[in-house]
């Protein structure tokens, strides 16, 4: 009969470390879908709130990195010109970002110096080298 006592108290302990390996998993669970799942199902809502208000006129980049303005758009596809003439059609999910509107792909700002481009670098024209640039960089060439 004292054997059975054993064997009862055996088993009601190893039942107990059932359950609490079974709520540290459901723990695990819950914390990895309030960390990862969550935050990335309110991204994707956002991307797609953004991506259904795309309207003609806005400056654009697409998931491929180009950019461009929203010539047209309806309820899958937008058309966007890529450069003056170029008109290219994608689908709405292809947009990543909407631009804020501002005039940086100008040539010269208002206080007449040259603006950046959108990637940060400044527009390159034959005017901005002197003769005395052109002097130096041939002779780095030159050593």
């Amino acid at each position: 009969m004292g054997n059975t006592h054993h064997y009862l108290a055996a088993a009601a302990k190893s039942g107990s470390g059932n359950y609490t390996f079974l709520i540290v998993i459901i723990v695990l669970f819950g914390l990895l879908y309030f960390v990862m799942i969550r935050p990335q199902r309110n991204k994707q809502r956002q991307v797609q709130a953004m991506q259904s208000q795309v309207r003609a006129g806005q400056r654009v980049r697409t998931t491929a990195g180009m950019y461009a303005t929203v010539v047209e758009a309806d309820d899958t596809d937008v058309v966007l010109e890529v450069a003056p003439g170029i008109n290219l059609r994608f689908l709405r999910r292809a947009v990543m970002d909407v631009l804020p509107d501002d005039d940086t792909t100008d040539d010269l700002s208002a206080d007449g110096q040259a603006a950046t481009h959108q990637n940060g670098s400044a527009p390159a024209s034959p005017a901005d080298s002197s003769p005395a640039d052109s002097t130096a960089s041939s002779e780095h060439k030159a050593d």
